[in-house]
């Protein structure tokens, strides 16, 4: 039987990495990689899997170090192992509210560090090596209310944890090697690491070996330097396309150790394995509820990223309760007005094990609903993106992702998508996301449809505003005839929306009256504290960075009238 060794305990990430390398064969686990590496040496097993790099963490701190340990065999293939952590707890009714200890393994506390640090400040944290043990202990002395686990949600759940946040770090996987007593054969898809020793310092050493790669057309897929503990010397770490069996890649390192290093035996083979991609996709297929333009311009970036999507809606032969059942994700992008309607019918088809993605614009009700009527296993993200279909690309746009306590792989792949395309990303809570859309959308919409009513009411027409506007006044004149010159239905879901936004309207209107009052008054000193405690709150940094984008906007539009 063939025999693995990796680092222990049994249900450890490297235990569940092996046992997806080879789940027929007999794992050995050790305490620390030199154990590990020694008895690999030894031939005391036929392989070793060991983690080397993490998305979150990075390579691993003795990735240039354990190779120097290994004496004998290369890397011959890798195991990509996603590390879907949640935060579990003892008692049923515990929240993270109640929470005071926090149980977990090193590397996992390293990994979720931007949540601890964002929902459990000041928690006390225990680090250990032995979830299972560490479980069976709190049990023991009766300490399970107030103490929670972060760990993969099976281990969790095998457990019988109640799992209470999901995917806690997002895009999170780890690449393992898997190290072989002999040289991986050639597959025609293949990647070969090399490292070098310590070298002497040279000017332009890094810029000439990668040169050397790159006019013989071989891609660098990795590459990573250190200085060498002992000398202080440079190491080089490059991963290349290609197995060293190849002719063209055995030139390139054997010009460059005779003449750009100048030392034989100065490069180091590691190893040549099947090419791996640390961009491993879950999704295979998209469907979209809505047929709408804003559909189909989603529809057409996720196919060219090789997704399946199918389109449903009022005007197609496909109908949603058919689409759903074929698909890994569902995504509902319908008017505001219909958006909760349209989840409360479509939601409880969407089966466990999938998700749902809300493309809307207004958040806190729309995911309520969503929340409320789907299987507790499917995952749910909103995502409210700050463009038109008129856009050629999603390049510095703003789209805002509400995740929630259900957002897993799934929709992490899908913030992932939109990362990729150039988009701006912010992540905010139902609440936030609606109070802020009531600054960026709905009052600047109410305004522009209150100003073309006004310039009806009075009798002026486009000439008079042409002859008559400032540069300051004309901003407000842009934006009326933006929103006049677009789909009327748009922007009156916009300004239909519940929600906080609400609120931004009501309070504006308030502070209107108010300022109307003064002005009539001709209460000039008022007026102006009121202006300068406004300046006070926006702050000089931010008024200075706008003014200088006023500016800069003033040089067209002053070509313009």
């Amino acid at each position: 039987m063939k025999t693995i060794a990796t680092l222990g305990p049994e249900q450890s990430q490297s235990w569940q990495a092996a046992i997806h390398y080879d789940n027929t064969a007999a794992i050995q686990t050790y305490p620390h990689v030199g154990a590990l590496l020694t008895a690999f040496d030894a031939h005391e097993a036929d392989y070793a899997v060991l983690p080397v790099y993490n998305t979150r963490e990075g390579e691993k701190k003795q990735y240039f170090r354990f190779f120097d340990q290994i004496k004998t065999g290369f890397w011959v293939d890798n195991v990509i192992l996603r590390s879907n952590l949640s935060l579990g707890v003892f008692a049923e009714g515990d929240r993270i509210g109640d929470l005071g200890l926090l149980i977990g393994r090193r590397e996992v506390f390293h990994q979720s560090e931007e949540f601890i640090e964002d929902r459990l400040p000041g928690i006390s944290e225990m680090s250990v090596r032995d979830i299972a043990a560490a479980i069976a202990e709190i049990r023991a002395l009766n300490r399970a209310r107030g103490t929670a686990v972060i760990d993969a949600a099976e281990t969790l759940t095998s457990h019988g944890l109640h799992i209470i946040e999901r995917e806690v770090a997002p895009h999170n996987r780890t690449r393992y090697a898997v190290l072989g007593h002999r040289l991986a054969t050639v597959t025609g898809y293949d990647a070969t690491a090399l490292i070098t020793e310590p070298l002497d310092d040279r000017v332009g050493i890094l810029v000439d070996i990668l040169s050397e790669f790159s006019r013989r057309g071989i891609n660098i897929v990795d590459m990573r330097t250190e200085n060498d503990i002992k000398t202080q010397k440079l190491r080089i770490y490059l991963e290349a396309e290609g197995h060293i069996r190849n002719d063209n890649m055995a030139s390139a390192i054997e010009h460059i150790e005779a003449r750009v290093i100048q030392q034989r035996g100065a490069i180091r083979l590691l190893g040549s394995f099947p090419r791996v991609d640390m961009r491993t996709k879950y999704i295979k297929s998209f469907g979209f509820i809505g047929t709408g333009s804003m559909s189909t311009w989603f529809a057409r970036r996720l196919e060219s990223e090789g997704y399946e999507v199918l389109l449903s809606g009022r005007t197609t032969t496909l109908r949603p309760e058919e689409m759903i059942a074929r698909v890994d994700v569902v995504v509902i992008c319908v008017p505001i007005s219909v958006t909760s309607a349209t989840i409360r019918q479509y939601g409880p088809l969407v089966a466990g094990g999938k998700a749902l993605v809300l493309l809307a614009g207004e958040s806190e009700e729309t995911i309520k609903t969503a929340l409320a009527v789907t299987d507790n296993d499917v995952e749910v993200m909103l995502v409210h993106n700050l463009w038109g279909p008129q856009a050629a690309t999603m390049k510095d746009k703003n789209a805002i992702v509400v995740r929630t306590s259900r957002s897993g792989m799934f929709c992490s792949e899908f913030e992932a998508f939109l990362y990729k395309h150039g988009a701006d990303i912010f992540h905010d809570t139902p609440s936030q996301h609606d109070l802020l859309m009531g600054i960026g959308q709905k009052l600047p919409t109410m305004i522009s449809v209150a100003l073309a009513m006004t310039l009806n009411d009075n009798g002026i027409t486009s000439d008079d505003i042409a002859s008559h506007c400032t540069l300051t006044s004309l901003y407000p004149i842009l934006a009326m005839a933006r929103v006049h010159s677009q789909n009327p239905r748009t922007y009156a879901e916009i300004m239909s929306t519940a929600g906080d936004s609400r609120k931004i309207v009501t309070d504006f209107a308030r502070n209107l009256d108010r300022v109307i009052r003064m002005a009539d008054e001709a209460s000039i000193s008022g007026l102006c504290l009121l202006m300068d405690q406004n300046a006070e709150h926006l702050s000089e940094h931010f008024l200075r960075a706008r003014m200088d984008q006023a500016k800069a906007v003033d040089e067209v539009l002053g070509r313009m009238i």
